[in-house]
């Protein structure tokens, strides 16, 4: 009965969300129409061929979770039975917890960069951006993050739900047009924030990463704010330019198997797969920290 509940409101929550980003995607074309701030509809196209994409692979019995899970689960160190405010205060937190650790690793790590990039490639920052989340989310290895919960003896399904709870959270944080909500700003992971998660400056790369908190950004120093005076860029650090859903999904994979099979040692082709984006053997590479030091350097010789 809670299977089925779930999916009514999963089925509800997914035509709000597809609704609020058509009125968006209206509300901005026609308020920018014209201009070079004009809603670009290739974006919503592949956002929605994502969503459509991932709803079919659904069926497809193959996912990294089950394993996992299941394996958590049969040796869990305790049974969640109850349902009382701090349980599930506990699991709220716990699942913050993980889903920060697990959002910082699919920017620090490229194997789950990959997958995760296709989230980053929108060149405009919109709700539709929202649901552009992979089509190979179930094979990325996510579900590592969040076994520790299934371990402590929170059921598998209810891990799920709580993420999903989490990610539907985010919807309305994929806005440009929602200012600071002042204090909020210090606890929760607001549009403000998750503006400058998506922006592709040098200062802002690599921040923000929680979901429904901010606190974890602030307690392990990834908090970035965000500043007037440095508006955010959106997209990757090279944009993705493509309007074939196809090559958008699977570009990243590719470059990395590519990577992988022209590495001149063992050593590289493991480091591809488990180093930051944008790592190369020669350390001229174009990794966060790489692009942050040349900006620096920059900003220095034009003073």
């Amino acid at each position: 009965m809670e299977l089925e509940l779930l999916g009514k409101i999963s089925l509800y929550a997914m035509g709000i969300v597809l609704t609020a980003s058509l009125i968006e995607a209206l509300v901005l074309h026609f308020k920018h129409k014209g201009t070079d701030r004009a809603f670009d509809w290739h974006e919503a196209w592949i956002s929605l061929a994502d969503l459509v994409g991932r709803k079919l692979l659904a069926f497809v019995p193959i996912s990294l979770a089950t394993p996992l899970f299941n394996f958590a689960w049969e040796h869990r160190i305790h049974t969640v039975t109850s349902n009382t405010a701090l349980t599930i205060f506990l699991l709220f937190i716990g699942q913050e917890f993980c889903y920060y650790w697990y959002h910082r690793a699919s920017h620090t790590i490229r194997f789950f960069w990959a997958n995760h990039a296709v989230h980053h490639s929108p060149n405009q920052l919109t709700l539709s951006s929202a649901y552009r989340l992979g089509w190979l989310t179930k094979l990325a290895g996510s579900a590592l993050f969040f076994t520790p919960l299934v371990w402590f003896g929170v059921k598998p399904d209810v891990v799920l739900a709580v993420v999903s709870i989490n990610l539907l959270y985010q919807f309305w944080l994929h806005a440009t047009w929602i200012p600071k909500l002042g204090w909020l700003e210090y606890v929760l992971n607001t549009p403000s924030a998750h503006r400058v998660h998506h922006a592709s400056n040098a200062t802002y790369l690599d921040a923000n990463f929680g979901g429904v908190l901010i606190v974890f950004d602030r307690l392990f120093g990834t908090y970035v704010e965000e500043r007037a005076e440095e508006p955010c860029i959106y997209g990757l650090t090279t944009p993705t330019t493509s309007h074939n859903p196809v090559v958008v999904e699977l570009e990243h994979w590719a470059n990395l198997v590519k990577d992988v099979v022209r590495a001149k040692s063992v050593s590289d082709a493991i480091s591809f797969v488990l180093r930051p984006p944008g790592w190369l053997p020669n350390g001229e590479g174009h990794t966060t920290e790489a692009l942050q030091k040349r900006a620096k350097t920059l900003k220095h010789t034009n003073a």
